[in-house]
């Protein structure tokens, strides 16, 4: 079946520049669109998109918001993140809202076939992924014991500070552990408590330089 995909970047020449690839090598762009806003109504009124490229950086409702909107709506669409921006933050807040992949802007058009045909096909991510490395780390269980000592914490607390470090709110720590919003503050507030920290910026600040979120 040919990939039916929805492009959405505020910058004309690159959505115009990957439509021109990707039809070449026979995916079917079905839209081309210049804003979130505009990528929501299609989806309301389309059902002929199998997959949106999405882009991070645009005006007034930015790429994440965005997917997180399309996640609520539209829970079996495909969305790949594309981004000039190797943030782990944004990578690991993209994984967290259901995010298939995340490409670089720079990424060759090789790369960027080899991942949507992966897409399409419904196989594993390449395991070069930038999306799949962060992912595979937020699903990593912590022993304590392996723990430093300025962190007493249970294993399930220090998955929730490595997300933490990440960047995540807690509605997007919830939704990567498949636990509820309520569990999720309460494990940070047990965080704050125990490591001492005056806010969950601390916390999070302390896990980078102990290695937490590497």
């Amino acid at each position: 079946m040919t990939l039916r995909v929805l492009i959405v970047d505020d910058h004309e020449v690159a959505r115009n520049g990957i439509s021109d690839l990707l039809q070449a090598q026979g995916f079917s762009v079905v839209g081309s669109v210049s804003s979130g806003e505009e990528a929501l109504v299609h989806l309301d009124e389309n059902s002929n998109v199998d997959l949106v490229l999405l882009d991070i950086q645009m005006p007034k409702l930015d790429g994440l918001n965005v997917l997180q909107k399309m996640q609520n709506k539209h829970e079996s669409l495909k969305v790949v993140v594309m981004s000039a921006y190797d943030n782990p933050t944004y990578i690991a807040r993209a994984a967290a809202l259901g995010a298939v992949d995340y490409l670089l802007k720079g990424v060759s058009f090789q790369k960027m076939h080899d991942a949507l045909s992966c897409v399409a096909s419904g196989l594993s991510r390449p395991s070069e992924s930038r999306l799949e490395k962060i992912s595979s780390l937020m699903r990593q269980e912590i022993d304590p014991k392996d723990l430093p000592p300025e962190l007493p914490l249970t294993g399930r607390e220090a998955q929730v500070l490595r997300h933490m470090a990440l960047g995540l709110s807690n509605k997007e720590i919830a939704k990567s552990l498949s636990i509820s919003v309520e569990t999720a503050k309460e494990h940070v507030q047990n965080i704050l408590r125990k490591v001492g920290a005056t806010d969950r910026t601390d916390a999070a600040v302390r896990a980078v330089k102990l290695g937490l979120a590497d």
